[in-house]
C-alpha cells in the first residue's frame, strides 16, 4: 500500500510580479530528500531583497513556476536522504540556500549548503545569518581583501547584511564607519561593531564623513544601494580604495575621474558565484564567529507565513531597516 503523501503550508508563486502574487497554500506536498539532501521543518526563514527580485522576474536566474521562494532557514533535520554522513533526525541547522525554497513548513537542502546551529542563537537569529553574513564576508574579507588597521564604511548598516559587514569587520580589526536613517538603526549599527555612525538622510552625511575621516579618505565603503550613493563613495575613497557593490536597484551617473585619480576599483559582488570551497571557507570564519561570540544576529520585523506579501511589501518599500527581517513558520 502506497504511503500517504504528506502536506504542508507554504508559499507558491505561480507567475512573475508585485507582492501580491505569493499565494499562501496549505496542501503542498512535503518534498522528499534525495541523495546528498536533507529535509528541514523550518521553524524560521530569512527575507532578503533577493528574494523579491526573484519573484518579480527581475532576477538573472529565472526559477521554474511554480516555486516557493526564500533561501536562508533555520530548523530541525526532520530526515536525510542517501550518503549523507554529517546530519541526523533532530539536529539544529542553519542553510544558506535551499532547493524546495524556504517560506514552507518544510524545505529540503543539499547537505553541503547545511550548518549546525550552535545552540547560543535561537532560530531566528540562525535565519539570519545565511545570505546576510555570507555576502558580508565575501564582500570584506574576498573581494575587497580588506587588512586589520583599515577603514570600511559600511553605506546603509542597519540591515541584515549591513550589521553582518560591521561585525565582521570590526572582528578583523578594521576601523568601522557606518550610515543608518533612523536614530534607532544608528544605535543599533554602534552597539555591533561600529566606531562611528551617520546619518544618510542629513544633506550634509558626506561632509560630516570626509571631516571624520580627514584627508587620507576612506580604505573601502561596503555599498547596499548603489544606484544612489556610488558617485559619492568614490569621492569618499583614499587612495587605493575599493567600493564593494553588494546592493543596487538601478543605474547611476558616476564620474570616471573620481576613479582615475585615485586608481579606485569598483568591485561586484555575487554570494552564488561562490565555489562550494570559498563557501566552507565562509562557514568555518563565521561558525568562529558564533562561538567567540561577535556573530550575534539582529532580528528586526517579524511575520508569519501568511503575511508574507507584506514583508515583500515592506524589505523594498519601507524606511530605514533594523535588523534582520524573518518569516516565523
Amino acid at each position: 500500500m502506497a504511503t500517504e503523501q504528506k502536506l504542508m503550508r507554504a508559499i507558491r508563486v505561480f507567475e512573475f510580479g508585485g507582492p501580491e502574487v505569493l499565494k499562501f497554500q496549505s496542501d503542498v506536498a512535503v518534498p522528499i530528500p534525495k541523495d546528498h539532501q536533507v529535509l528541514i521543518k523550518v521553524y524560521a526563514c530569512g527575507v532578503n531583497p533577493v528574494d523579491t527580485y526573484i519573484r518579480s522576474g527581475t532576477y538573472g536566474r529565472k526559477p521554474h513556476f511554480p516555486f516557493t521562494p526564500g533561501f536562508d532557514v533555520a530548523g530541525v533535520i526532520e530526515a536525510v536522504g542517501d550518503n549523507v554522513s554529517g546530519f541526523k533526525k533532530g539536529d539544529r541547522v542553519f542553510t544558506i540556500n535551499t532547493i524546495s525554497g524556504g517560506y514552507a513548513e518544510y524545505a529540503v537542502a543539499a547537505d553541503d549548503a547545511v550548518y549546525i546551529l550552535p545552540e547560543k542563537l535561537d532560530f531566528k537569529q540562525g535565519a539570519a545569518i545565511g545570505i546576510p553574513y555570507f555576502t558580508a564576508y565575501r564582500a570584506l574579507i574576498q573581494r575587497a581583501r580588506v587588512k586589520p588597521g583599515e577603514s570600511v564604511l559600511v553605506h546603509g548598516a542597519s540591515g541584515g547584511t549591513g550589521i553582518a559587514a560591521c561585525q565582521i569587520a570590526r572582528a578583523y580589526g578594521l576601523k568601522v564607519l557606518g550610515t543608518a536613517g533612523t536614530e534607532e538603526g544608528r544605535n543599533i549599527v554602534l552597539r555591533n561593531g561600529a566606531h562611528e555612525v551617520f546619518n544618510h538622510r542629513e544633506v550634509n552625511y558626506i561632509d560630516k564623513i570626509k571631516k571624520s575621516v580627514g584627508e587620507k579618505g576612506i580604505d573601502v565603503i561596503i555599498e547596499m544601494l548603489a544606484n544612489v550613493n556610488l558617485s559619492n563613495d568614490l569621492k569618499l575613497l583614499s587612495n587605493g580604495g575599493r567600493v564593494v557593490v553588494v546592493g543596487s536597484r538601478g543605474s547611476v551617473e558616476i564620474s570616471p575621474s573620481d576613479a582615475m585619480r585615485k586608481e579606485a576599483s569598483i568591485i561586484g559582488v555575487a554570494l552564488f558565484n561562490s565555489t562550494k570551497e570559498e563557501f566552507q571557507q565562509f562557514a568555518a570564519a563565521l561558525q568562529a564567529g558564533m562561538e567567540i561570540g561577535w556573530l550575534i544576529p539582529v532580528i528586526g520585523s517579524q511575520y508569519p507565513l501568511e503575511k508574507v506579501a507584506q514583508a515583500h511589501e515592506n524589505i523594498i518599500n519601507s524606511s530605514g531597516a533594523n535588523g534582520k527581517m524573518i518569516l516565523l513558520i
